[in-house]
C-alpha cells in the first residue's frame, strides 16, 4: 500500500484532475500534475505542475522519478505515455485497459466480447465502408468519430445516405461508428472502483439527463426498478473484469423503451455523473481513485441522501459571473466551481448538488435553482 506522504502523478489538469488533487491532498498525499496548459485548474491546486505535452520525455521522466503511483483524468492521454510510465511505476488504470476505451470501435468490440449488448452499429474505416454500413442499418442513425469525441462533439444525426456522406466528410474522413438511434426511456450510469486484487465496489446508479449532447442533471438514485439497477451493476462489473481494470471507471447505459439495457460507453476515469458522490456518499469517486491508485481498500459507497447534480455551463456567464447567492441561499445546495479562467458556451465551469431526503423535492429544488440561474443569464 502507498500511504499518505507519498507523491501521486496525475496526467490531465482539468476539473477531474482538480477534484482528484483536492481529495489526495486532503488525505495527506502530494500531487504532481502533467498538463500542457500553463494555467490548468488541477495544476494550480497541485504541489507541482509540469507544463509540458503528455508525451514529453523530460516530463515523463520527472513523473516516473518523483511519483509513487500515477493515474489519469481523461481518455485522450496517449496510451504510449502510460506504457512508458508503467515500466517504472504503478499506473492505474493500465495502458492496455486505457487503450481499449480510447476508440469507439475497439470499445464496442470489448463490450460485445464480454457478452453485453450495444445499440446496433457498423464500423466505418473509410469512405468505401459507407454504402454497406448504411444498407445494414435503418435510419434514424448517428455517426460518431471513433476517437476524440465527447459531450456530443464529433457526432452527427443521419437520416439518409447523402447526409451520411456529407457528415463523414465533415468529420474529417476519419474512422467512425455508425449507430442506430435507440428509442430511449432514459440514460443511466454506474461508477465503480476495481482494485488490483479484483475487488469491485459500485456506487449507486445515476439517471442522466442530457441537453445538446452534454450532461445537464444526474438524479440519484436512478428512477428505475431494483432489478434494472442490479442488472446495470452486473454488466458494469463484467466489463471491469474483462478489461482487468484497476481504478475508477464509469459505464454509461441506454435503457430502451422496451426496458432493455444497452451499454453505450466506458469512461476509464471518474465521471461527470459521479460528482454527486462528493456530497452524498460516504466516499467520493475521487477519494476512491486515490485509494485504487495507492492499493488501498475501497471506501464505503453508501448513499447518505437522495441528490441531484446539476452541471453549470459557460452559457451562464454571458454577462459575467452568475450571482451565486441563487445557489448558496439554499442550505441543501452545495456549489463546486472548477477555477477555469474563461467561460465558453457548453464548457463545464462547475456544478452544484441539491440534497433532500425526498427525491422529488431534490429534483424540483435543483431545477428551480437552475431556472433562476438561466433566467438571470438571459437578462
Amino acid at each position: 500500500m502507498i500511504l499518505p506522504g507519498a507523491t501521486l502523478g496525475m496526467l490531465g489538469g482539468g476539473q477531474l484532475g482538480r477534484m482528484f488533487t483536492a481529495a489526495a491532498r486532503t488525505m495527506g498525499y502530494h500531487v504532481i500534475v502533467l498538463d500542457p496548459s500553463s494555467d490548468s485548474p488541477a495544476g494550480r491546486m497541485a504541489d507541482e505542475h509540469l507544463h509540458a505535452a503528455y508525451a514529453d520525455d523530460w516530463a515523463l521522466e520527472q513523473l516516473a522519478r518523483e511519483c509513487h503511483a500515477i493515474t489519469t483524468e481523461f481518455e485522450n492521454v496517449p496510451a504510449e505515455a502510460l506504457r512508458r510510465l508503467e515500466a517504472k511505476r504503478p499506473v492505474r488504470p493500465s495502458s492496455t485497459a486505457f487503450e481499449s476505451t480510447q476508440d469507439r470501435i475497439r470499445e464496442k468490440t470489448v463490450i460485445r466480447s464480454a457478452g453485453l449488448a450495444t445499440a446496433d452499429f457498423e464500423a466505418i474505416h473509410s469512405a468505401r465502408d459507407l454504402k454497406a454500413a448504411f444498407a445494414n442499418l435503418a435510419p434514424p442513425l448517428i455517426l460518431k468519430r471513433s476517437a476524440f469525441g465527447y459531450d456530443g462533439k464529433g457526432q452527427v444525426e443521419i437520416n439518409d445516405y447523402d447526409a451520411l456522406c456529407t457528415a463523414f466528410d465533415r468529420l474529417g474522413n476519419v474512422p467512425c461508428v455508425l449507430e442506430r438511434l435507440v428509442d430511449l426511456k432514459l440514460e443511466m450510469s454506474i461508477v465503480l472502483a476495481r482494485s488490483s486484487d479484483g475487488t469491485i465496489t459500485c456506487f449507486p446508479p445515476a439517471e442522466n439527463i442530457h441537453e445538446h449532447g452534454i450532461l445537464s442533471l444526474s438524479i440519484v438514485p436512478a428512477r428505475v426498478e431494483a432489478r434494472l439497477a442490479e442488472q446495470a451493476r452486473v454488466m458494469a462489473t463484467k466489463l471491469a473484469n474483462a478489461l482487468h481494470y484497476c481504478g475508477v471507471m464509469a459505464v454509461e447505459f441506454f435503457l430502451t423503451s422496451e426496458e432493455v439495457l444497452l451499454v453505450n460507453e466506458i469512461a476509464p476515469r471518474p465521471h461527470n455523473s459521479g460528482h454527486y458522490t462528493i456530497d452524498a456518499c460516504v466516499t467520493s469517486q475521487f477519494e476512491q481513485q486515490v485509494r485504487m491508485a495507492c492499493g488501498l481498500p475501497a471506501g464505503d459507497v453508501k448513499l447518505l441522501s437522495p441528490v441531484v447534480m446539476v452541471n453549470l455551463l459557460g452559457d451562464l456567464w454571458r454577462d459575467g459571473a452568475p450571482d451565486w447567492s441563487s445557489v448558496l441561499k439554499h442550505r441543501d445546495a452545495k456549489l463546486h466551481l472548477y477555477g477555469k479562467r474563461e467561460a465558453r458556451p457548453g464548457r463545464k465551469m462547475g456544478h452544484f448538488c441539491y440534497l433532500h431526503e425526498d427525491l422529488d423535492m431534490a429534483i424540483s429544488g435543483a431545477r428551480a435553482i437552475l431556472d433562476e440561474l438561466k433566467g438571470a443569464a438571459k437578462g
